[in-house]
């Protein structure tokens, strides 16, 4: 081939040879003009199509190094690429490109402990989260029970430990305003309820009533409506479920309410089987976009069936193992303690199961790929799971059984976590909801090694981080915050409660995200942004690595994404 110069070389016109020269001069033109494209095109190497560019972003990849970087380029819903702003703007073409004008980019959250479906379906309940005493819950359902779409009345929320008289009420009041309608009032943590004489009929429950695991409290011969952990089941099952379309409708209500604070996946802890079905049903329409790893409730009718077929992934939907219950919640003092309350001598709480109830569970289950969680909160509790799980793991191991909460250890069991590679998935934000009146309840030794994140993050390595909603808010910005700071809102206490046991921002990040992933062995799916992995990310308007303190809790989410899709702006 001549060099480019060639064609380029005067041409001197004579008038008898003008129709020739002519010609040929509109030839060299021709292809002067098409080696001039090929060149511009090879300098460009023909940059590839993708669905979705990020770019001049500041990316936390939470990669093994926690590396940064500037820009990403994504296709079907996983990451292809990333780099610096010139590589991948120089590679890659998006039918979609964001300028995030230097905003910070993080991996979607994943609440590592939540009920999700079950707070979904609370939504036509009457919600008493926060309220300041028993005369404005009374105020509350006064109102609410002329609008009950149901024939209960049904409430959830309370903390007696938020009133100024810190004691549990009788239902002698609710008796007299609904002598003809049941009512049921769960406690904010699940662990015990207020019941009027109507639901405790429905139920059969009387002065005669045992049930182990749970009490019914009884006052000058009858029994006062408060009824401690197992003995709400009792009521429970006598209350209609709410239809499969509402309930669909409220998963999908309470998805935007996620996706608005940053959360792209959840472990929903104790489902049912036909709730894992509805799961399916609103994911399959494309209404339902949440990722969910889900925890079988602990239903005796389950474990043959779920052991044979093992762990379950259809689409974004994965069903990983059980949720079990040791003991109780400390605010309810229905925690399983080694010695007695300190705010009540002589009770220690107990066990909702007996041992050899929860060792039984633990030999079915080491037989097969599904993990065992167990809630366990008191120092008893912890113990009795710890050596339960030991006795089948045996040694090292990569189950990734996990103690949901591992609230209160005892100085010598924080060895079982390391030599049984026991995971703790632990919920910052119930420390600085506790730190109240925590110590009133254990006192000044035991409260020492009381949501204890920071040991129990030396003694695994890595530690998965959640909300437990509803139980506390769904926002992950505060569990960071409490994570990092451990402080309530206003700042309080000023050095932190406990602060020797904070963690890192790093280890708060990687908390809410890759080892939340790992936790439910999805850390080559998603929980960092990296090649091959789900574009599951969100754009914030601060960067909490570097920002201050203050500025934590007023960071607003921007925008989420999931498999690529953005599911919420701002």
């Amino acid at each position: 081939m001549r060099p480019l110069f060639y064609y380029a070389q005067p041409i001197i016109l004579h008038s008898n040879n003008f129709y020739m020269t002519h010609r040929s001069f509109k030839n060299h033109f021709s292809v002067c003009i098409l080696l001039l494209c090929i060149i511009s095109l090879s300098s460009c190497k023909f940059r590839e199509k993708v669905s979705l560019l990020v770019h001049h972003a500041n990316i936390y990849t939470v990669n093994h190094s926690f590396e940064t970087v500037e820009a990403m380029a994504i296709s079907d819903g996983k990451i292809v690429a990333l780099g610096s702003n010139d590589d991948i703007l120089k590679k890659y073409e998006g039918e979609e490109t964001i300028d995030a004008g230097g905003k910070t980019i993080f991996p979607g959250f994943i609440d590592a402990h939540c009920h999700f479906t079950g707070y979904a379906t609370d939504n036509w309940k009457c919600d008493l989260v926060g309220t300041q005493s028993w005369n404005e819950i009374i105020s509350k359902l006064t109102e609410y029970s002329k609008t009950t779409p149901m024939e209960w009345i049904y409430g959830r929320g309370w903390d007696q430990n938020d009133w100024v008289v810190k004691e549990y009420p009788d239902n002698k009041i609710l008796d007299s305003l609904f002598p003809n309608k049941p009512v049921y009032l769960k406690r904010v943590d699940g662990h015990a309820a207020i019941a009027n004489s109507v639901a405790l009929k429905i139920a059969g429950i009387t002065v005669e009533t045992k049930i182990n695991g749970g009490s019914v409290e009884v006052e000058n011969g009858k029994p006062t409506g408060l009824l401690i952990d197992n003995a709400m089941n009792l009521v429970e099952q006598k209350i209609p479920e709410i239809s499969d379309s509402l309930a669909k409708k409220f998963f999908v209500k309470l998805q935007a309410e996620c996706f608005k604070e940053g959360l792209t996946g959840v472990h929903d802890c104790g489902v049912s089987e036909h709730t894992i079905e509805l799961i399916e049903q609103a994911q399959k329409t494309g209404e339902l976009k949440m990722k969910i790893f889900a925890l079988l409730k602990d239903d005796s009718t389950y474990y043959d069936r779920w052991i044979k077929k093992g762990r379950y992934t259809n689409g974004d939907l994965t069903v990983g193992g059980f949720k079990l219950y040791a003991d109780g919640a400390l605010g309810s003092r229905g925690a399983c303690l080694l010695h007695d309350y300190t705010d009540k001598p002589g009770w220690t709480g107990f066990l909702l199961s007996s041992p050899g109830y929860f060792a039984d569970k633990a030999a079915r289950l080491a037989n097969s790929n599904l993990q065992m969680c167990t809630h366990a909160i008191g120092d008893s509790g912890n113990r009795q799971i710890l050596k339960t799980y030991a006795a089948v793991l045996k040694t090292k191991n990569d189950k990734r059984w996990r103690i949901e909460h591992a609230q209160i250890v005892n100085p010598a069991d924080f060895s079982f976590f390391a030599d049984y590679n026991i995971v703790p998935s632990v919920q910052p934000t119930h420390a600085t909801s506790d730190m109240y009146w925590a110590t009133e309840r254990l006192g000044n030794d035991r409260i020492k090694t009381a949501y204890a994140y920071k040991q129990l993050l030396a003694a695994n390595n890595w530690i998965p981080l959640g909300t437990d909603f509803p139980v506390e808010y769904i926002s992950p910005i505060k569990t960071f915050y409490a994570a990092v700071l451990r402080k309530d809102e206003k700042g309080f206490p000023e050095a932190g409660f406990q602060i020797n046991n904070a963690l890192t921002r790093e280890e708060a990040i990687r908390g809410m995200t890759i080892w939340a992933a790992k936790a439910a062995f999805e850390e080559s799916k998603k929980g960092s942004l990296e090649k091959g992995k789900a574009a599951d990310f969100i754009m914030l308007d601060t960067d909490l690595m570097k920002c201050e303190d203050s500025k934590i809790l007023r960071t607003k989410v921007l925008s989420t994404w999931v498999n690529g899709n953005r599911v919420f702006k701002n």
